[in-house]
């Protein structure tokens, strides 16, 4: 049987209202999900994932951890189609939604955090602001002593995760890009894709390269402030803007840059220099979604800060074959947790193991022994 398939499993769907968001006119609850489990069993542990913008209710391991007895939320926020409007204080209320659903409805006692893919940061910020809240002045008085109680994960699993939103979108980054509202716009000695830069890249190229996506996110940010400044002057609260090419990290291009198994010249999205022409990730943001999501110097969407608040135990699961997240990417997330017990562990596979169902039973096999070792 495809382990896929919802033969022998519950499959029930989820949808909640937030705090700060109420139920649609048309019907819709800003928070909704799928949640998995045995069929006719109530598992007493389960795993919730999340992410900024994808839809997680489907989420491929979901019926993997169900066929091994454990329940699994795939929680969406509000923000699910919709990261040009990301606030990271109202996600993790709406993650609040669903942690309180899996304790109050579904009876579990032991929720394990999955932080997949971009939500690694998101889930990891949820867990962190559980242990010790600071964003809780963002949010109407009405909704803070809520925010002060979060509901805390007994587990964390890091699942091929981003360090962070502003990490990762400025690690892809193209860094010859010269004018925002240009997508033409190159400063040549920045190309990674002319033959004059061709790989291997050498060490003076990747060096300047890297300071120079550095310098591209700062500048977006300047120009955010001034601009955010200058609308809410004229009593205009916000503005939404484009980004182009983002499919630049010089690691897609060359293999010898934190070796891995991964097919070389190769990203999420194919031929990087084919997908750094289109629109991608990032691709239009409002104003306070790029100061909140995606700067280096405001956004508190990085992952550091929260993975070192941390004090239960974390596992850490990287694929070698991860054409977007390297392994030097999951071994800076286990360096910055803070807990003392942590685990990290390198296995085959690419970013969703999409290319073995073998890779996938493995994945799936090694975090739940892990779950009921730490039971």
């Amino acid at each position: 049987m495809d382990p896929r398939d919802t033969n022998g499993l519950d499959v029930q769907f989820i949808g909640k209202p937030s705090p700060t968001a109420p139920r649609i006119q048309a019907g819709g609850h800003p928070c909704q999900g799928i949640y998995w489990a045995p069929a006719g069993k109530k598992p007493k542990t389960a795993v919730i994932a999340t992410h900024y913008n994808v839809d997680f209710a489907e989420h491929y391991i979901a019926p993997y951890f169900a066929r091994r007895g454990y329940g699994f939320l795939g929680w969406n926020t509000r923000y699910r189609g919709f990261e040009d409007q990301f606030l990271l204080h109202h996600a993790i209320l709406d993650i609040s939604v669903g942690m309180r659903w899996l304790k109050e409805e579904a009876g579990v006692e032991r929720i394990v955090i999955l932080g997949n893919s971009g939500g690694g940061s998101l889930m990891g910020a949820y867990q962190a602001e559980a242990i010790k809240p600071t964003l809780d002045g963002e949010l109407p008085e009405a909704v803070r002593d809520l925010y002060r109680n979060l509901t805390k994960a007994d587990l964390y699993i890091s699942l091929n995760a981003h360090q962070g939103r502003p990490e990762v979108l400025t690690d892809w980054m193209d860094a010859s890009v010269t004018d925002e509202n240009d997508p033409l716009a190159t400063d040549p000695s920045l190309d990674p894709f002319s033959a004059d830069n061709a790989p291997p890249y050498s060490d003076e190229f990747v060096t300047r390269y890297r300071a120079a996506q550095r310098a591209r996110n700062q500048r977006i940010t300047d120009w955010a402030k001034a601009e955010l400044k200058r609308l809410n002057d004229a009593g205009v609260p916000d503005r939404l803007f484009p980004m182009f090419r983002v499919w630049g990290d010089l690691r897609c291009m060359d293999p010898a840059l934190d070796p891995s198994e991964r097919k070389p010249r190769w990203c999420y999205r194919g031929d990087p220099a084919i997908a750094n022409r289109t629109p991608s990730i990032g691709r239009v943001n409002s104003i306070k979604t790029w100061l909140n999501m995606w700067s280096l110097e405001t956004s508190p969407c990085q992952g550091a800060p929260h993975l070192a608040k941390f004090d239960t135990p974390a596992l850490v699961v990287q694929g070698t074959a991860d054409t977007g997240v390297f392994p030097s990417d999951a071994r800076k997330i286990f360096d910055h947790i803070g807990s003392s017990d942590k685990q990290l562990e390198l296995i085959p596979g690419a970013h969703y193991f999409e290319d073995s169902i073998e890779e996938r039973e493995n994945a799936a096999d090694l975090m739940a022994a892990w779950i009921a070792a730490k039971s």
